[in-house]
Formats: structure tokens, sequence, C-alpha cells
């Protein structure tokens, strides 16, 4: 194995408005067949990603809740399991804070910002659904947090200032449009990315140095995408996140999930010449 590819979900290998995967299963059932593993790095919980994994048939470990901890599948691991709990038949590395740290995190920034903050743990599911489109099901899932607090980004708050309240309070912030994540200090997708490329080339010592591909659609994806060696942009209808297009990466031909498959059929190429 020469080569891992991380990828976010939605609006990545889900399309954004369907999460329809089809397209993308023919490619992943090349990789699978070529042993390179396809690891998902995403803000969803562990209950979202371990449904989806059923569904795609997906096998590799997972990184949730914007890169607070590592998912490591026992019985298909591929290299010596960390130091770490096992829950539900995974490993876990976890590299944030707790659940119960964010909660009491966001309403301390919120008191030192003096404007009320809402996240998930402050609405029912119900509210959840109408919020962001889900299914009372898949709301469940969401609200099923172990790390972090998502929240109603503030309208009338720089981001630069909640940043900095955020840091002041000894946590991590990923700023998005509608939502964002109050993650732990030692949490990151770029973190678990380069935790799991060790685990990997500690275990194939021989082999040659591991090349990573990573494919992303938002800003959320921006702290994964700039620790790989392959990063590549999915764009939405309206083309790729501003935050995106302008930094020389290359952009998927299409919308996922045809666009996915595609510039991931693209890289191994550029990765793996054909012998």
């Amino acid at each position: 194995m020469a080569c891992i590819i991380f990828t976010d979900l939605d609006g990545t290998l889900l399309n954004g408005e369907t999460y329809a995967y089809q397209a993308a299963l023919p490619t992943l059932a090349k990789l699978t067949e070529q042993d390179i593993p396809v690891v998902p790095v995403t803000s969803k919980t562990r209950q979202e990603v371990a449904q989806l994994r059923q569904d795609v048939g997906l096998r590799d470990p997972f990184v949730v809740e914007n890169g607070s901890a590592i998912y490591i599948p026992i019985d298909q691991v591929r290299f010596a399991l960390p130091p770490g709990d096992d829950i539900d038949g995974y490993r876990v590395l976890q590299l944030g804070c707790n659940y119960v740290t964010a909660r009491a995190g966001l309403k301390a920034i919120a008191q030192d910002l003096g404007r009320p903050l809402k996240g998930f743990g402050d609405w029912s599911v119900d509210q959840v659904v109408q919020l962001t489109g889900l299914s009372p099901q898949e709301a469940k899932q969401a609200k099923a947090r172990e790390f972090t607090e998502p929240f109603m980004t503030p309208k009338n708050v720089p981001a630069d200032q909640l940043r900095e309240a955020v840091e002041a309070m000894g946590f991590r912030v990923v700023i998005g449009d509608r939502f964002s994540h109050l993650i732990g200090a030692g949490a990151g997708k770029g973190r678990a990315v380069h935790q799991l490329v060790q685990l990997y080339q500690i275990s194939n010592s021989e082999a040659p140095t591991i090349t990573t591909i990573g494919l992303g659609n938002s800003p959320n994806d921006l702290d994964m995408l700039d620790n790989v060696d392959y990063p590549i942009v999915l764009p939405g209808v309206h083309g790729p996140h501003p935050q995106l297009a302008d930094r020389g990466w290359p952009v998927a031909p299409a919308a996922a999930p045809e666009g996915w498959a595609q510039a991931v059929e693209a890289a191994l190429v550029k990765v793996i010449p054909p012998r």
C-alpha cells in the first residue's frame, strides 16, 4: 500500500443535495482491490459515519467531529493497534476534548462575548430537523455527539473576535456559514491525518513513503487539504467554494459523487503509474 485517500463526506463523496453515492461505488471497489484505504474525515458523529460505512461498504478507519477522534475497526486493522479505549468494535484514539467540556466551553464563551450561543445540545431532535433538513433518524445521530458542539454562527460577531474568545478559553473553532464547531485544542483534521499516516507507515516500514490524496468541498476541509500530498476540491452546483478556489488546487470535473470518482481515478494515475 503506497497511497491513502482521505475524504470529506457531504458534498464530496456524497452529493451535497441528495446524498447519493452510487456513482462512486465502482471506484471504491477498485480501491479495495488495490488495497488503498479510503478514510472519511468529517464533522459527522460516530453514529452517522458507522451507518454510512455500512451503506457504502467502507472498511477503513475514520475520523469524526472535525478531527476529534479516530475510530479504527479492530477486526480489519492493517497496522498494530495503538493504545486506547475500545467501543463497539473500534479502537478509539481521542485527540479532542469530551462533549461535556465542549458544552461548558460554549457557555463560557457566550458569557465572554456577552451574547447567547445556541448549539445542538440546546435543541430537540425536531428543532435539529428544522434547522438542518435532516430526517428525524439522521438528526438523532447528528445529536449523538461525543467530542464537539456545533453551534449557530453568531451574525454580529466578526470571525476574528469569535476565534479570539474561543482560543482564550483553550478551544479551537471551525467557523462555517451557518454552523460553527467548537472543538478541543488537540483536535483537528490535519492532526488526525498525520496520526493515521504514521500508523500505516510504521506497519509498512519496507514500503516506500505513503502518498496521501485528500478530497473536500468547504472551508471546513482546509485543515485536511493543507496536510495531504494531493489536495482536490469538489465543486458545488455553482463551482468550487470561494475559499478553496484560489489555492491552485485541482478542482474535480463535476460535483459529487461523479466528480469524486473521476478525480480519484485521475489522481491515482499520477500517484501509482501503470505497470
